[in-house]
């Protein structure tokens, strides 16, 4: 019994250091999501209020075209949309674009801290950093959808709701849980390849980066400009997924399945018309995610968390 005392001693004294790190580690993760998710959320705000107008166009660019109207331009929208409703008509579908984006930009980053930092390796392959990004982003889209349904109804022009819940509601009462969630397939198609490239893209152009050029005082331009990247080259590979999202969105009830929304494309349009809207898209996507990310990176870095 007496020489049992001390291995007895060791191996409590080893089980209350286990729960001691345990109790020590587990705010410490909670913390670390939580200000990712601050960050996610006030990179997201930035970014969705300036360039909302922008995704008001490509939504007005890929609506379907009444019949004997031709299909309008992107300078043409945008005077149209002045002159209907002045220069506030570009800020149309802000409510649910700031209602989804807020929360959901930060579920997305504080998704992508916790998988990168507890499931990932220090130096991440490609394969890595796609499934983390494709995991993080379908996440969002699954718990996010029903507000992006709204969001586009609401800058297409042709839907008129009265607030954010007055919409989800009419859309529930009208159509049901399909109509909240009309396109998700499509959205799916689009946003986890963009999310997985966009991420891999990002990661592997930061390691370019050097590490007396990554302490300098202009690194917020760097990631910036490895956002642009990052976005452009996601946006090209992903733009006809958007467009049959846009149509499945606007009339679920004429376009009920991805093939019906792509025959018709295709018979109006041809291949030329999966890349309607690719310019203010484009455009809007690589800011906003370039914007994003280097706002998230910069409240990171002032949290004291790495990205």
């Amino acid at each position: 019994m007496l020489d049992d005392e001390p291995h007895t001693k060791v191996k409590n004294h080893e089980a209350i250091h286990q729960q001691t790190s345990k109790s020590t580690t587990n705010p410490s993760i909670t913390v670390s999501i939580v200000k990712s998710f601050l960050a996610g959320s006030l990179s997201g705000t930035c970014s969705a209020l300036l360039f909302q107008p922008l995704d008001l166009v490509k939504t007005r660019l890929q609506s379907p075209v009444k019949a004997g109207e031709g299909r309008l331009g992107v300078l043409s929208v945008i005077t149209h949309v002045l002159k209907q409703d002045k220069v506030t008509g570009l800020w149309k579908g802000l409510a649910p674009t700031v209602t989804r984006c807020v929360p959901g930009i930060g579920i997305y980053f504080s998704l992508l801290h916790s998988f990168k930092t507890y499931l990932g390796s220090d130096t991440p392959t490609i394969i890595e950093s796609l499934s983390i990004g494709a995991a993080a982003r379908t996440l969002t889209v699954a718990i996010m959808h029903p507000i992006s349904v709204l969001k586009t109804r609401y800058e297409s022009g042709i839907y008129h709701y009265r607030s954010v819940p007055d919409g989800l509601r009419k859309i529930y009462v009208t159509e049901g849980l399909l109509g909240l969630y009309s396109g998700l397939v499509p959205t799916l198609a689009r946003d986890v390849p963009f999310s997985a490239l966009y991420f891999a893209f990002y990661t592997k152009t930061k390691l370019f980066l050097s590490p007396d050029i990554v302490n300098k005082s202009y690194l917020p331009l760097l990631h910036f400009n490895c956002g642009i990247l990052a976005g452009v080259l996601a946006s090209i590979l992903t733009q006809p997924a958007d467009v049959v999202k846009t149509l499945m969105q606007l009339h679920p009830k004429t376009y009920p399945t991805i093939q019906d929304a792509t025959l018709y494309i295709y018979q109006k349009e041809g291949l030329i018309g999966f890349q309607r809207g690719f310019v203010p898209r484009a455009l809007r996507r690589c800011l906003m995610a370039a914007m994003a990310w280097t706002v998230y990176e910069h409240m990171m870095k002032k949290f004291g968390l790495e990205t």
